[in-house]
């Protein structure tokens, strides 16, 4: 048998696919023949159209009482605001009119249903008819009650008010025979009871429930006065509730339906709240214990999660000789004859263990935390032979439940941690949290990624036990995994790093050489999902990293990463996240020749980058670095390259530059800053004559008004800018802090005798496992002439290096709020202090300079290139820059613009 020719094989599909596209028309022309009919004639238009010259209240009124069901729903949905308009007109002569609305409508729906019932309703038009009317009542009764709940809340009228007008319509329809619309004038009225008087609860609500709770009504009527007697309890006192209330619980609690035994047992927690200790052991507590025998599953679930929620009011004795036995029974009952409370159980296994902590005996005790751990295990043992798409639906359903159930026992593990004692831990829980990170769910995996901040923090000490399972779940293959985990991950990887004790200042994380890849490896996972959200979190996170890693393991593992989503990511909020890290990340290096290379590639692959994409995100970059960094930081690096984009091609850019330019200026001190300023009011001069972009123009206009307005800073402290000032010379010192160590520890290298060539103290410091840090105590000598090596120099070397470890004990574990916000307390300032008081404002200004420009070849790394130098901007020099070199862009190119502007270092 020959095979078929392509062209018969492609006439064969033709004719299918002409086939297949024949049926879906059909099946559309199906589709749209009630959209046909639903479009609206000209007479229908013609009644549907309303006068505009009416008002809200005139409106309202004429749509209520000839409009279509839709436009009532509409005036329904907008009573609110008329009430809040105009209350007493509506109250008048709209609301009237909504019961009269309601109540036709109620009417004609009956005699609608009557008539079909009585004659078959057989045709499609009827049916389609009668469904519609059917929903359009529904809509409208879950709009109604809806903007009544709204009225009660804003307060529009009066609670004597409300009661009188709204309340008898809310009673009307607590039968509704749907149970949404029933549920929602339920909640209605729940609410509108936290708000009325004793006395109106009493004659218009507590009367008439005496006879809706009897058994003769239905059984909806029994299920509403359940819950209404929970909420009044709270609303009377406790002889009221004994007299009045509770002997219409105990008829409830009896009822011969399961469904009202089961809600009036989930009641008794509010009506125990209601009448006080002695009342609840006497009257309540008999009614849970009968409750928990009911035969009935629901109703033993709800006694035993009351009895749960309860535990508190009880006293010692009653939990050991009364509590403890139901629960005893009801978790031995739970694997033998009833799988559906394993959820409930395991959900409430921690708060149950905790209220009887202290009456276990200790078989007991050892009792309960197996029943944990089998639960912690359920349904991993057992293997099928069935493949996915064979499993019979019922097993489906179990395994269903047993992830729930080891989902629920990883919510309650750090409660079992305090069970057992933290102590403990490795003895009795190690081997379940092993289980619990290593589920082959999603869910359960998610939950203790949650709680692992709180597991870390009750091991304290012994948090290096769970370093592993931390590992574990960074390299989880779920992302919403790594979501939940990385909510707390700085408070984790800090405690990780200190060993749980806030006083130790080694840090601990070399024990664990794979936090580094991990963290690398959850990035990349995160950039090549499609959930940036997540990315954009785990970059702010990361912000933390200076903590707990040393300087080398971020510049060569994570800074270069760092660089390359802010250029390549195409999301904004992403590429935000990965500059103000970048920054954070600059801040708290503690090698210069990586500070300058860092900077340098900021200038020129952003702010000199072919894109204006990349241009953008360096102005974004200099708003964080004005935040995080001194202002004479910001002056001295980013200041010129910022204001040349006034020269950009792209009006986008010299937009932003424009909003930016106010915080430029605040970073100006005068008079050490007045060529800078100089500069500044150039370039704005410049945008002002030359800038033909309208929006562009406008924005300038605008700025330079805020300009004008703003308030310059001087050198000396001004009281009105003494908090800031304090801040910002915080930072200074802190800056200068980081270079006073790396040289203290270039020196320590050179006077030990231990010489490096270039390429092994870069290997050395890569390798590294541990963050940068001085010893804790150290002897300093400084090489020299006999002058420079008297015992004053000494002194001071030594005074700078207890103030370099200080600094580093202090600002590498600082909180990671505090370095977000990257402000610092005045107990802080004021400790630093007096370490710097020898030194002038003007003689550290100009240590700094001189600090920052220095470049020691000696420890260069070999992948750092200083062919061209950083601009600079050193205060109190006096040099301006040319005016002619920060020219427009058609005439000069900008990199070499900026170049001829570069001092010399």
């Amino acid at each position: 048998m020959h095979p078929p020719s392509p062209a018969a094989t492609a006439m064969d599909f033709s004719q299918n696919s002409l086939f297949g596209y024949m049926e879906d028309l059909q099946e559309l022309t199906i589709i749209e023949r009630p959209v046909r009919r639903s479009l609206k004639t000209p007479e229908e238009i013609e009644r549907l159209t309303v006068d505009e010259d009416l008002s809200d209240i005139e409106r309202a009124v004429y749509l209520l009482s000839a409009g279509q069901d839709i436009q009532g729903t509409s005036v329904i949905a907008n009573l609110p605001f008329l009430m809040r308009q105009n209350p007493a007109e509506t109250l008048r002569r709209v609301l009237p009119k909504v019961r009269v609305h309601e109540d036709a409508h109620l009417f004609t729906q009956r005699v609608w249903i009557s008539l079909c019932l009585s004659r078959g309703c057989d045709s499609v038009e009827e049916k389609q008819e009668l469904e519609a009317l059917h929903v359009a009542g529904v809509e409208m009764q879950l709009t109604a009650a809806v903007s009544f709940l709204t009225i009660l809340q804003d307060e529009s009228v009066s609670v004597h008010t409300y009661a009188h007008s709204f309340l008898q319509v809310i009673l009307l329809h607590l039968e509704h025979r749907d149970a949404g619309v029933s549920n929602a004038w339920l909640e209605t009225l729940l609410s509108v009871i936290e708000v009325l008087p004793k006395d109106t609860l009493r004659h218009e609500i507590l009367n008439p429930l005496v006879s809706k709770a009897q058994l003769s009504q239905t059984v909806q009527s029994r299920l509403v006065s359940c819950k209404i007697l929970g909420k009044l309890t709270n609303k009377f006192d406790a002889l009221a509730i004994k007299r009045e209330i509770l002997p219409l619980v105990k008829s409830l609690c009896q009822d011969v339906e399961y469904e009202v035994r089961s809600c009036m047992c989930r009641q008794l927690e509010n009506i125990a709240q209601g009448i006080g200790t002695e009342l609840t052991k006497s009257v309540v507590l008999p009614e849970l214990i009968e409750l928990s025998r009911d035969e009935g599953s629901s109703v033993r679930l709800a006694a035993f999660e009351t009895l749960v929620n309860l535990l508190d009011i009880f006293d010692t004795d009653d939990r050991s000789q009364t509590i403890l036995p139901v629960v005893k029974s009801f978790c031995e009952k739970s694997f033998k004859a009833d799988e559906s409370i394993l959820i409930s159980l395991s959900f409430h296994l921690g708060k149950l263990c905790h209220g009887l902590y202290g009456i276990f005996t200790p078989d007991q005790h050892l009792r309960f935390l197996e029943f944990y751990k089998k639960l912690c295990t359920l349904g991993l043992q057992q293997e099928n032979g069935h493949n996915e798409n064979q499993i019979p639906p019922q097993i489906l359903e179990q395994e269903k439940k047993y992830i729930s159930v080891r989902k629920n026992c990883a919510y309650n593990f750090p409660a079992m941690i305090v069970f057992v004692d933290p102590k403990n831990f490795h003895m009795e829980l190690y081997s379940t949290f092993f289980c619990l990170c290593h589920d082959p769910e999603v869910p359960v995996r998610y939950t203790i990624a949650i709680c692992f901040y709180e597991v870390s923090k009750l091991l304290n000490s012994g948090v290096y036990l769970i370093h592993k399972e931390l590992i574990t779940l960074l390299q989880d293959e779920s992302l919403e995994v790594l979501d939940a985990l990385i909510d707390h991950l700085p408070e984790i990887l800090e405690l990780m790093s200190t060993g749980g004790e806030s006083s130790v200042q080694e840090n601990k994380l070399s024990s664990l050489p794979d936090l580094v890849p991990a963290l690398t490896a959850a990035e990349q996972r995160a950039a090549a999902s499609l959930k940036w959200r997540t990315h954009e979190k785990l970059l702010q996170k990361y912000a933390c990293l200076p903590q707990v890693i040393s300087s080398d393991q971020i510049y060569y593992r994570f800074l270069q990463r760092m660089f390359t989503i802010m250029m390549t990511n195409n999301v904004l909020p992403v590429q935000k996240a990965a500059s103000r890290t970048l920054c954070i990340f600059l801040r708290y290096n503690r090698k210069q020749e990586q500070r300058h290379e860092v900077i340098q590639k900021l200038i020129e692959q952003l702010g000199q980058g072919k894109s204006y994409w990349n241009r953008l995100r360096f102005l974004d970059t200099c708003e964080f670095i004005i935040e995080i960094f001194s202002k004479s930081f910001f002056c001295k690096y980013f200041f010129l390259p910022a204001i040349e984009l006034t020269h950009d091609p792209v009006a986008n850019v010299r937009m932003k530059l424009c909003y930016l330019l106010p915080k430029v200026k605040s970073t100006l001190k005068i008079p050490a800053d007045k060529h800078l300023l100089q500069q500044l009011e150039m370039c704005v001069r410049k945008l002002l004559c030359q800038e033909k972009d309208k929006d562009v123009l406008a924005i300038v206009k605008r700025t330079v008004l805020e300009l004008d307005r703003m308030e310059m800073s001087m050198d000396a402290f001004q009281k009105k800018f003494y908090e800031k000032d304090l801040l910002d010379q915080e930072k200074e010192r802190e800056e200068l802090l980081l270079l006073e160590m790396e040289q203290l520890e270039k020196e320590k290298q050179q006077n030990d005798g231990r010489p490096m060539s270039e390429k092994t103290f870069e290997k050395k410091r890569r390798d590294s496992k541990t963050p940068t840090s001085l010893p804790k105590s150290i002897p300093i000598s400084v090489p020299g002439s006999s002058s420079a090596t008297s015992s004053t120099s000494k002194e001071i070397k030594k005074s700078k290096l207890i103030r370099s470890q200080s600094f580093n004990n202090q600002a590498f574990h600082a909180k990671y709020g505090n370095l977000d916000k990257c402000t610092t307390s005045k107990s802080s300032t004021a400790a630093y202090t007096p370490s710097v008081s020898g030194l002038s404002k003007t003689s550290m200004i100009s240590l700094t300079d001189d600090s920052f420009r220095t470049r020691n070849t000696n420890s260069a790394p070999s992948s750092f290139s200083s062919n061209t130098s950083l601009p600079s901007t050193s205060r109190g020099t006096g040099n301006s820059v040319d005016p002619k070199s920060s020219g427009s862009k058609d005439t000069q190119p900008r990199k070499a613009t900026l170049k001829s502007r570069k001092s010399n270092p």
